[in-house]
């Protein structure tokens, strides 16, 4: 093989090795046993003896291996590569290896990434936008709660409306019953750090709406109904809808989409002190809801019902909704595959197409109406968790519901936000859900 600055990684389909590669090359392959398995890398030596270049197999997914390539990525030395093979779509095989190259410096010593020449036929502004996307939200997940407080957030948002040249607005503190959304300051009135509401807009007024919302709780002890120790591990995650709606709206705004894009984004950490709300209180939500508290380990929704309801207010094209919000999703599906609820089932199906095409799955769920009554109230319009302990996720879905009455279209994604254990363009820990499938929807329909 030709010596150049960058080494040659080949993607090799089961039982297929190239014919261009050199008899020595197909030799060293079959010695180690190496016939393109799925997700295996192998490393080729020059006649010299130095490091020639790497085969990486792609098990029978030739072709169409999603983010395969990420494995490879995060495998590789650092140093550059250039990729050849029969690895599909070029635009989402180079997207692939930028995801999986993806690495949480902050609080350790940093590592230079494996990085990738250009990829013919690859759109390199479509794989830097929504590999910035994915990083601005993977970065701010994996932040602990003691560094992004709702102080912190904010700031992030604000860093990020200048990137953009966006004017912000922040509702914080008592301020936020002055002008009426009572459920996003009752659930953060006892942190240290105010709730607030922050909100940005781009684009032309003409041009369709499309309102983003995220749930952003910087940490949840869960309230008063406190979590146990092992249940709020990981609960620096509970901001993930507003780190994927972030990296949501970056794309958008990045590729200049055609739609009038508002996000609002509710913060508030869930702790605990002498204001705290409690189990029995009832709230009267923005749309004058009132809402018995069964539950103030279900505090996401509760500020989200405020967020909707305002984005509804101006009868939007389209709301999205992203929360890591129950725990009820992770059991029916797993951390991989986020629960998609839509009162618009043309939508939820574009969305799972446009999810199938850039590897980033969801699964269409019912808003089954006669499980509303799991979530009824004697004494209010609706209970926030119920007594029931089944179909905790449908029940949260038809909660949201409550608070979209006006917009065309509504979809909500109950997201995890964490990858568990490393999976193809997917390293340990936070992790975007959702952005490439809606994304992908949006630009078929306002690109």
């Amino acid at each position: 093989m030709a010596k150049s600055k960058s080494l040659p990684l080949i993607a090799v389909a089961e039982g297929k090795l190239p014919d261009t590669l050199p008899p020595t090359a197909v030799n060293w392959a079959r010695a180690n046993g190496f016939s393109g398995q799925r997700g295996r890398l192998l490393a080729l030596p020059g006649g010299d003896g130095a490091l020639a270049g790497y085969l990486f197999g792609l098990g029978e997914a030739a072709g169409r291996p999603g983010l395969l390539l990420g494995s490879a990525a995060a495998a590789l030395e650092p140093g550059r590569y250039s990729l050849s093979g029969d690895f599909g779509d070029p635009t989402l095989a180079a997207l692939a290896f930028r995801l999986g190259a993806y690495r949480f410096d902050r609080y350790r010593k940093s590592r230079a990434p494996a990085e990738l020449d250009d990829v013919e036929g690859a759109d390199k502004a479509e794989v830097e936008r929504l590999s910035d996307a994915a990083y601005l939200a993977r970065d701010l997940v994996n932040t602990p709660a003691n560094d992004l407080g709702p102080d912190a957030l904010e700031k992030a948002i604000r860093t990020f409306a200048k990137r953009h040249k966006l004017e912000v607005t922040v509702i914080a503190g008592d301020e936020l019953l002055k002008q009426n959304f009572p459920m996003i300051h009752a659930v953060g009135r006892a942190a240290a750090e105010a709730p607030r509401l922050v909100e940005f807009s781009w684009g032309k007024a003409r041009d369709p709406r499309v309102t983003l919302v995220g749930k952003g709780v910087t940490f949840d002890t869960g309230g008063l109904d406190i979590k146990p120790s092992a249940g709020m591990l990981l609960m620096k995650k509970d901001m993930g809808g507003a780190a994927n709606i972030l990296g949501l709206a970056h794309a958008i705004i990045d590729a200049k989409l055609r739609v009038r894009l508002r996000v609002l984004i509710p913060i508030v950490e869930n702790a605990i002190s002498g204001p705290a709300f409690r189990p029995g209180d009832i709230l009267r939500a923005r749309n004058g809801t009132t809402v018995e508290i069964g539950n103030t380990d279900a505090e996401g929704r509760l500020i989200l019902g405020d967020a909707l309801a305002l984005a509804d207010e101006e009868s939007p094209e389209l709301i999205v909704d992203m929360a890591t919000l129950t725990g009820a999703a992770r059991s029916a599906l797993g951390p991989e595959l986020p629960p998609l609820y839509s009162t618009d089932d043309e939508l939820a199906r574009a969305l799972l197409a446009a999810g199938a095409a850039s590897d980033d799955p969801l699964w269409h769920m019912p808003l089954w109406a006669p499980y509303e009554s799991m979530i009824a109230s004697k004494i209010a319009d609706v209970n926030n968790a119920g007594a029931s302990a089944f179909a905790g996720s449908i029940t949260a879905a038809l909660f949201l519901r409550r608070f979209v009455r006006q917009a065309r279209a509504w979809a909500h994604l109950d997201i995890y936000a964490w990858a568990p254990e490393a999976r193809p363009g997917r390293p340990f820990g936070g992790t975007d859900q959702g952005i490439r499938a809606v994304y992908g929807y949006l630009k078929q329909r306002y690109g």
